[in-house]
C-alpha cells in the first residue's frame, strides 16, 4: 500500500506542476501533507517535516548566502568579461551560445557543487539568452545535463556514496567510468549543437554590434518610460508605437510581463556604466572567488560557512557603506526567498517520503519485480533502474537504501560490486533535474523558468544522455 501511495504522491506532484495547476512550493508542501494523512500518520507530520527541514537547513543556508555572493559578483562586474568573451566568440549565434552554455556548465562543475555551477552559468549566460530572445528552458536543460554528467566526479557526491555503501574505493569506481562519461558529455555537446541549430533557425544570427546597439536603444526606452511614469504617464507600453523594453524568452521560458519589468537591473550586465561596477577591485573579487571555490573543493570548511564568510567579505569590501549593502541585499532578496523557500518546501516532501517509509517500500518493490532470469545482467538492470530511482528519490536513499540490495542480488549471479557501483552512476544527468534536488531550484529560479516547463523539456533529453552513458559503458566493457 505504501508503495502505491508513494508513486501516486510523486506522480500527483509532477502532474500538477507540469500542468501548472499548483506552484512548486504549494505542491511540495500540500501534496505530501495530504498523503501523510492518507497513510494514517498525520499525527507525525510535524516530526517528519522537522526532520526534513533539519536535514536540508545547511543546504538552504548555503544557497541563501551563495546567491548573495554571486549576486554581488554580478553587480561589481566579475562576470562581464566572460559574458563579453562568449558573445564575441559566438558572434550572437544561438547555436554557439547553447554549446557555450554546455561547455561553461561542464567546466564550472569541476567544483563538485551543482548550486554553484548553476549560479555561475546562469549569471553569465542569462543576459545573452534574454537579449537574443532565446528559449530559457534550453539554457536550463543544457546546464542541468552537463552538470549531471560531471556530478559523477569523486567529490561530487554519487561516486562517494556508492563507494561508501559498497565499501569500495571511489577511484576504482570512477576512473574506469571516464570513457563512458566522456561519451555522455560529448552527447550533451552534440545535443546542445542540435538545440542551438533549432534556435538559430527560429531566430537567425545577429552581429555583436547589433546586439550592443539594441541594448543601448532599449536602455534609452526604459529611461524614457521611467520619466513618463514619474510624470504621471503609463509604463505599460499599451499605447500605439510603444516598445516592450525586455524581450520574452523562447517557447516554454515561463517569463511573464511582471518578471520582465523586474529584470531591468539584471539585464544591464553588459552596461559598462552601471553604478555598482568596481573595476579597481576586479582582481580582489576574482581572487576571492577562486579562493572560495578552492576551499570548497579542498573542504577547508563546510560550504555554508564558506559562502557566509564570502558573502560578508564581498559586501564589506565592495560596498563599505551600509546603505549600499542594504541596497544589494534588497536587489537579490527575491532570488534568496524563492530558492530558500523552495528548499524548505522540498524538505516537507522528502521528510514525508522517508518518515512514512514510502521510499523503503518503493525500493523493495522495484527490486522484487526484477525477473530471476535477469540476475546475470544485474549491472544493466541497475543502470536502467538508476534513471527513475534517482529521479524519484534522493541520492542518499538510492545509494544507501537500494544499491546494497541490488548489489547483493547481483553478487549471487557473479556480478561484481564494482560493476554495480559504476552502473549506479548512469542516472545522474536525469537526477540533477529531480524535484528532490535543491540545486535545480537555483537553476530555474535564477533563470526565471517555471519548474514544470523545465521538467517537460529536459526529461527526455536527460534520459537519452543517461542511456548514451549506459550504452558506452556496456560497449567498453565497463558495465
Amino acid at each position: 500500500m505504501l508503495t502505491i501511495l508513494g508513486f501516486t504522491m510523486i506522480a500527483t506532484f509532477l502532474v500538477l506542476i507540469m500542468m501548472k495547476k499548483m506552484s512548486p512550493i504549494a505542491a511540495l508542501v500540500l501534496i505530501p501533507a495530504l498523503f501523510c494523512v492518507f497513510v494514517g500518520k498525520g499525527a507525525k507530520l510535524g516530526d517528519y517535516v522537522i526532520d526534513g527541514v533539519t536535514s536540508l537547513a545547511p543546504t538552504a543556508a548555503m544557497l541563501m548566502f551563495a546567491i548573495v555572493y554571486f549576486g554581488v559578483m554580478i553587480d561589481v562586474g566579475l562576470f562581464d568579461p566572460v559574458v563579453r568573451g562568449i558573445l564575441k566568440f559566438a558572434k550572437a549565434d544561438p547555436m554557439r551560445i547553447v554549446v557555450g552554455t554546455a561547455i561553461l556548465a561542464a567546466i564550472v562543475s569541476l567544483d563538485g557543487d551543482g548550486s554553484t555551477t548553476f549560479m555561475i552559468t546562469v549569471s553569465a549566460m542569462y543576459p545573452l539568452y534574454k537579449r537574443l530572445k532565446m528559449s530559457l528552458v534550453v539554457m536550463t536543460g543544457v546546464a542541468a545535463m552537463a552538470n549531471g554528467v560531471m556530478n559523477t566526479l569523486p567529490w561530487g557526491g554519487p561516486t562517494a556514496r556508492a563507494a561508501t555503501a559498497l565499501k569500495l574505493d571511489a577511484s576504482d569506481i570512477f576512473v574506469p567510468m571516464i570513457p563512458a562519461l566522456a561519451v555522455g558529455l560529448l552527447g550533451v555537446f552534440v545535443l546542445s549543437y542540435v538545440l542551438g541549430k533549432r534556435e538559430r533557425k527560429r531566430l537567425g544570427v545577429l552581429t555583436l554590434d547589433e546586439i550592443l546597439v539594441d541594448e543601448k536603444v532599449e536602455t534609452k526606452v526604459e529611461e524614457t518610460e521611467t520619466v513618463l511614469v514619474g510624470a504621471g504617464g503609463s509604463s505599460s507600453g499599451s499605447g500605439s508605437g510603444s516598445k516592450t523594453p525586455v524581450a520574452t524568452g523562447g517557447s516554454g521560458s515561463g517569463i511573464d510581463a511582471e518578471d520582465e519589468a523586474g529584470d531591468a537591473e539584471r539585464f544591464q550586465v553588459l552596461d559598462p556604466n552601471r553604478a555598482t561596477l568596481r573595476p579597481k577591485l576586479y582582481w580582489f573579487n576574482a581572487l576571492l572567488t577562486l579562493t572560495l571555490l578552492t576551499a570548497m573543493i579542498m573542504e577547508w570548511l563546510p560550504i555554508p560557512v564558506l559562502f557566509l564568510i564570502g558573502a560578508a567579505l564581498a559586501l564589506t569590501v565592495n560596498f563599505p557603506h551600509i546603505p549600499d549593502q542594504k541596497a544589494r541585499l534588497a536587489a537579490h532578496a527575491d532570488n534568496v526567498l524563492n530558492v530558500s523557500g523552495m528548499v524548505f518546501a522540498a524538505a516537507v516532501f522528502t521528510g514525508v517520503l522517508q518518515g512514512t517509509g514510502m521510499v523503503d517500500h518503493m525500493a523493495r518493490w522495484m527490486v522484487d519485480v526484477i525477473p530471476e532470469g535477469m540476475g546475470p545482467h544485474m549491472a544493466l538492470v541497475t543502470g536502467i533502474l538508476s534513471l527513475p530511482l534517482t529521479y524519484f528519490m534522493s541520492n542518499d536513499g538510492f545509494y544507501f537504501g537500494v544499491l546494497p540490495v541490488l548489489a547483493e542480488a547481483g553478487a549471487a549471479h557473479g556480478v561484481t560490486p564494482l560493476e554495480m557501483a559504476r552502473a549506479s552512476l548512469v542516472g545522474q544527468p536525469l537526477h540533477m533535474s529531480s524535484p528532490l534536488v535543491p540545486a535545480v531550484y537555483v537553476l530555474v529560479g535564477m533563470a526565471k523558468v517555471e519548474f514544470g516547463d523545465h521538467t517537460r523539456f529536459v526529461v527526455k533529453w536527460a534520459a537519452l544522455t543517461c542511456l548514451i552513458i549506459l550504452g558506452a559503458g556496456i560497449l567498453f566493457g565497463i558495465i
